[in-house]
């Protein structure tokens, strides 16, 4: 049963909506498994993947095939079950398709312009709108991604302070190198390292932003509040050198799909090298071959490096959230789910 919670201080008690969250590194199997899940419970997906939402940026970012449509109303990303090794099951009449493998809707992602940054508070807003819009057309709302702020902050109902993207001061910061972002930041809000990803440095330059602007430490601002919804949280766990394994044949089936002349279109569009989503892992290390820096070889070398780095700094945040029920595999996740969903 969900649980139960008191609105404007009467006595009126509503359930909070369940949602099922699956998190962990990249490379881990997230996509794949809420795919299943949603076919199964007729589940709805709000991605939560801050490189997944953008427009035109696709292998890189291992965003599942699919197109835009819309369902029940909605703008959405619709992606068929099955999706990646079992294409050829999908060569069927359109009728046998739609019957034995239908597509799932997915919000916020494939949706926003590569030059546009979606702040912490903007995605959680956007995800609970979805939610209820979910729950009410009695479907499950599934939450997929790697980017642990964003769940965190959904799931804890964090306080976030909107503070709007000052344009002339992140150009400033922009043209400082990253240890000098970090450094920064610890004179003025020495416990940042503890809340955010100093690796990342879109990352840095807001927490710089948002310091400035209000004078207060990050973790100052990040106070829980009463929940909103019912989140029940399975992680997908894998040894170490198994996770290296996978994200080397990750990124080398993205070289196969042609990742180089993903960034060569989106380049061709006027993009800037800067643009927010050109600045993600991998990206950053395609634009530095594509721009004669470094030879192919040592681009997919340092995107491979950059991914495991990611990776375990992923680790080292879902770490804290004691909730996540991890599991080895995706027999255990669907044990999992199938007894929550028979609470």
């Amino acid at each position: 049963m969900a649980n139960k919670i008191t609105r404007g201080g009467g006595s009126e008690k509503r359930p909070l909506p369940r949602v099922l969250v699956i998190v962990g590194p990249t490379s881990s199997g997230k996509t794949g498994l809420s795919l299943r899940i949603a076919k199964k419970y007729q589940g709805e997906i709000i991605n939560a993947d801050a490189r997944q939402m953008y427009k035109g940026f696709s292998i890189g970012t291992g965003k599942p095939p699919g197109r835009r449509g819309k369902y029940a109303g909605h703008d959405c990303y619709m992606v068929r079950v099955p999706y990646n090794n079992e294409k050829s099951k999908l060569e069927k009449d359109a009728a046998d398709l739609d019957k034995e493998y239908p597509e799932i809707p997915h919000y916020l992602m494939d949706f926003l312009e590569p030059s546009t940054v979606l702040t912490v508070a903007d995605w959680r807003e956007k995800a609970i709108k979805a939610i209820k819009g979910i729950v009410r057309r009695d479907h499950l709302p599934v939450i997929v991604g790697g980017t642990g702020l964003f769940t965190t902050a959904l799931i804890e109902n964090f306080s976030i302070p909107r503070v709007p993207p000052n344009e002339s001061l992140r150009q400033s910061f922009e043209k400082l190198p990253l240890d000098k972002l970090v450094d920064l930041l610890s004179k003025i809000d020495p416990t940042a390292s503890s809340v955010i990803d100093i690796k990342n440095p879109r990352r840095v330059i807001r927490a710089l932003e948002i310091c400035t602007f209000t004078g207060k430490p990050i973790a100052q601002q990040r106070l829980k509040r009463p929940p909103v919804i019912d989140a029940f949280q399975i992680g997908l766990k894998w040894p170490r050198e198994q996770l290296r394994q996978r994200i080397d044949s990750s990124i080398m089936r993205m070289m196969e799909e042609g990742w180089p002349e993903e960034v060569r279109k989106v380049r061709a569009k006027g993009l800037p090298w800067t643009a927010p989503a050109m600045t993600s892992i991998g990206y950053r290390e395609m634009g530095m071959y594509l721009r004669g820096e470094i030879m192919l070889d040592e681009a997919i070398a340092k995107a491979k490096q950059a991914t495991y780095q990611y990776a375990k700094r992923q680790e080292t945040w879902y770490k804290k959230d004691k909730k996540i029920n991890w599991v080895l595999t995706e027999k255990q996740a669907m044990t999992l789910v199938d007894k929550w969903m028979g609470a």
